[in-house]
């Protein structure tokens, strides 16, 4: 296993083969959560072997969906480092030069059987009692130089990891499953090189890992099955074994896995559902550790300090998007005006409610609009809904269900309030202010002997559209007079005919 003495480097190694999965972003906070409470490095490496699905389009929206969530890489791509290139396709000559020490070490062999051969022998194999066991190794004792005449020759072949035939169980004390043991006699002398020259997953990873000096592997456990495989690989090239950590899986509320079909399963699918990078950081860090097992709002400053191996847990996690909500909304409530008005800008612009110069230039009016929804929104996408009417001028759309509770019910004199309130915030006397207004149409209570509800529910619906809206005068002060009074004019006529 690795020396602990060493500075902790680890990685987060995506494919780029599409977008940043939830369980791998859960798998690079825990990796970057876990080099900076150690003081180590965190890469950023691109396994973009696949030539078909590895785009550098794909590549760009791993990128993105990290640096969304704030996950600032030591090295890897955009950054450098002294341990690149940090993309796979830029790394053959490293995979080569180990191909070539195995060689040396005779702990590699070549393997000319077909496709087809190797078809057969399996089908024949699985009829048998025993079934199917792996590779026979029919090349594994060919003579050498036979072997190198039909390379020479330009015969295709695969080569071939020569497992020790007398190799004791393959033990390793994983730093979540503790004390794991896999017996050796069952293991494939595995591909490491494939015909057309290309490094096989589980070779191209160990070299990896042992050139950037990676000290711990944190990893999904779905890599469980692989690691007894990489480790023959490290004894094979002399290389120190690090430390792993496999993490369980990410269920659904349902209790089955997370699937594109019934669930959002990717980080810019949660970033256009309107939620906060911090928010989201903090939640997929509880999805299998906790800091104390209590404790639900975690800042990423004490995740950084705090975060360890040790807590986390073997059970399988659930994704519960209403606890996800919820913690939105505590993100939203005290992250402060000024960066709620960057954070929803997007949401109010596609809404057309606004654009991003008006935002830019008028930002000390647009941060006045947190206080009106900060205790009411769940998600950022709330805040176009919730706040429209603010944005309609002198137009007012007026939901009939309102209109039918709050003016048109029988003894509530609706049309007698919305008179007496044009009145007042017509008059120019009155500062435009939330509390001057709020304290004149106020005295209306006494003045017509209604409860406050029947005074203040019309006004709030002839000015917003709606019986539920934000605080109503706090919201009025941000409108301008003349549009206020227009939207009364249009109620007063359109329901009364006044």
């Amino acid at each position: 296993m690795s020396d602990q003495s060493k500075p902790v480097r680890v990685r987060f190694a995506p494919s780029p083969t599409g977008e940043l999965h939830i369980g791998g972003a859960r798998t690079a906070i825990y990796n970057w959560a876990f080099a900076k409470a150690m003081g180590g490095s965190f890469i950023l490496r691109i396994e973009d072997t696949d030539p078909e699905r590895s785009t550098e389009e794909n590549k760009q929206v791993i990128l993105r969906a990290m640096k969304w969530l704030g996950l600032t890489w030591d090295e890897g791509p955009e950054v450098g480092g002294n341990f690149g290139p940090y993309l796979q396709t830029q790394r053959f000559d490293t995979y080569t030069e180990a191909l070539e020490c195995l060689k040396k070490r005779d702990a590699v062999y070549p393997c000319f059987c077909t496709k087809e051969e190797l078809d057969a022998k399996r089908a024949a194999a699985e009829k048998s009692e025993g079934g199917y066991s792996g590779y026979d190794r029919t090349c594994r004792n060919l003579d050498k130089e036979e072997a190198k005449r039909r390379i020479e020759a330009g015969e295709p072949h695969v080569w071939r990891l020569k497992v020790p035939e007398n190799h004791g169980p393959i033990e390793f004390k994983d730093a979540v499953y503790g004390d794991m043991s896999f017996p050796a006699e069952v293991m494939d002398d595995m591909i490491l090189i494939r015909t057309d020259g290309t490094p096989t997953y589980n070779f191209a990873v160990v070299c990896d890992d042992a050139n950037m000096q990676i000290t711990h592997v944190i990893r999904g456990d779905d890599h469980l099955s692989n690691t007894p495989r990489q480790i023959l690989i490290y004894e094979a090239l002399g290389y120190e074994v690090p430390t792993f950590a496999h993490l369980s899986m990410i269920l659904g509320a349902d209790g089955r896995k997370l699937s594109k079909r019934r669930n959002a399963t990717s980080v810019e699918q949660y970033q256009a559902m309107g939620f906060l990078p911090d928010a989201l950081v903090n939640f997929l860090a509880l999805l299998g550790w906790s800091l104390d097992g209590e404790t639900t709002i975690i800042p990423r400053e004490v995740l950084c300090k705090e975060f360890s191996l040790d807590r986390i847990t073997r059970k399988d996690a659930i994704f519960d998007e209403t606890k996800l909500d919820w913690m939105n909304g505590e993100y939203i409530k005290s992250m402060g005006a000024s960066a709620w008005v960057d954070a929803v800008a997007p949401f109010m612009v596609e809404a057309g409610l606004t654009s991003t110069e008006d935002i830019q230039t008028n930002h000390a009016w647009f941060e006045k609009l947190y206080p009106l929804v900060a205790e009411r929104m769940k998600r950022l996408t709330e805040a176009p809904e919730k706040l429209s009417f603010i944005f309609d001028g002198p137009n007012v759309t007026l939901d009939e269900r309102s209109v039918q509770k709050n003016l048109l019910k029988e003894g509530c004199r609706a049309d007698e309030v919305l008179r007496e309130v044009r009145a007042i915030l017509a008059d120019e006397s009155i500062p435009w202010e939330c509390d001057p207004l709020q304290d004149t149409c106020r005295e209306l209570v006494d003045k017509l002997g209604l409860k406050a509800k029947l005074v203040f529910q019309p006004i709030r619906v002839a000015v917003t559209g709606s019986q539920v809206s934000p605080p109503l005068f706090e919201s009025i002060e941000l409108m301008e007079r003349k549009d206020v009074v227009a939207r009364l004019d249009y109620t007063l006529s359109e329901v009364f005919g006044a």
